[in-house]
């Protein structure tokens, strides 16, 4: 159980660079308008919505990353704060701007993830003993 937990924080890990990353080009695209190296805009959302989009992301990504390496102990109740607002945007994005790329499919595997993940880190051993979190 333990193999299985330090995967799933070293897969939380990548995700949060990945996400970084993502949320970081996004932002680029969306102030420059050039292409970083795939088209991110979706043109089905309003400016606004972009940037909520963007800002979520980059910030989900870089405050796990900073939390994990700082073992701050409030990193897993804002990651709790940060994953409940991309659930929110996501179902904004979902039922007010569908569009053919994103599917109800991708919205409820999306909403469970934030779950799973925020579970994960509140509930885990490996995470109460990485983030001193106290029972």
């Amino acid at each position: 159980m333990q193999l299985l937990s330090r995967l799933y924080m070293g897969l939380l890990l990548v995700a949060s660079v990945a996400m970084l990353v993502w949320g970081l080009a996004g932002f680029f695209e969306y102030v420059t308008g050039i292409v970083p190296v795939i088209k991110l805009q979706n043109a089905a959302y309003p400016p606004a919505v972009q940037f909520m989009h963007w800002l979520l992301i980059s910030l989900t990504g870089a405050a796990f990353l900073l939390g994990y390496m700082l073992k701050w102990k409030w990193t897993p109740f804002v990651m709790i704060v940060l994953y409940s607002n991309l659930a929110v945007l996501c179902t904004i994005q979902s039922f007010d701007f569908m569009s053919e790329q994103w599917g109800y499919g991708q919205y409820f595997t999306e909403i469970i993830l934030y779950v799973v993940h925020a579970s994960f880190l509140n509930f885990s051993s490996l995470s109460k003993a990485h983030f001193k979190h106290s029972e």
